[in-house]
């Protein structure tokens, strides 16, 4: 399927401080034509038509009213994390788009932690790894 074929989603960018991971960005690369904000911003007109998506990676980009509107062909927000407490879900589906998560995405690392901390403090590990030893 060509690149102008696949549907577009809306990122903030790829790479860099806030932009979306680079592994994620070629995997939505394969279902999606990838619109960075700048190129949105640059040619609103245009771009405006093709975004039926936009991909929120850590709480960016900012979803507001004047976003919406200026998307007539969204049809969906996927956020990459647990929660959507930072997106105004009311708001959001009175345009008639969809909002969805990743609930579990972080599950197993979170158990993981959560279990190494457990024995970590039953063993005294972090007191141990500072110890110095006479030698």
């Amino acid at each position: 399927m060509a690149e102008e074929e696949l549907p577009g989603v809306l990122i903030l960018d790829i790479g860099g401080t806030h932009g979306v991971l680079e592994n994620i960005a070629a995997l939505l690369k394969k279902h999606f034509h990838l619109i960075t904000m700048k190129e949105f911003l640059g040619n609103k007109e245009e771009m405006s038509k093709k975004i039926q998506s936009v991909f929120v990676f850590e709480c960016r980009p900012s979803i507001d009213r004047e976003l919406l509107e200026s998307l007539p062909n969204l049809k969906v927000i996927g956020n990459s994390g647990v929660g959507v407490d930072h997106l105004d879900l009311r708001m959001i589906s009175s345009f008639g788009v969809k909002v969805t998560n990743t609930p579990c995405a972080v599950a197993d690392p979170t158990a993981d932690i959560g279990m190494a901390l457990m024995l970590a403090s039953a063993r005294r590990l972090v007191e141990g790894n500072v110890f110095n030893f006479p030698g």
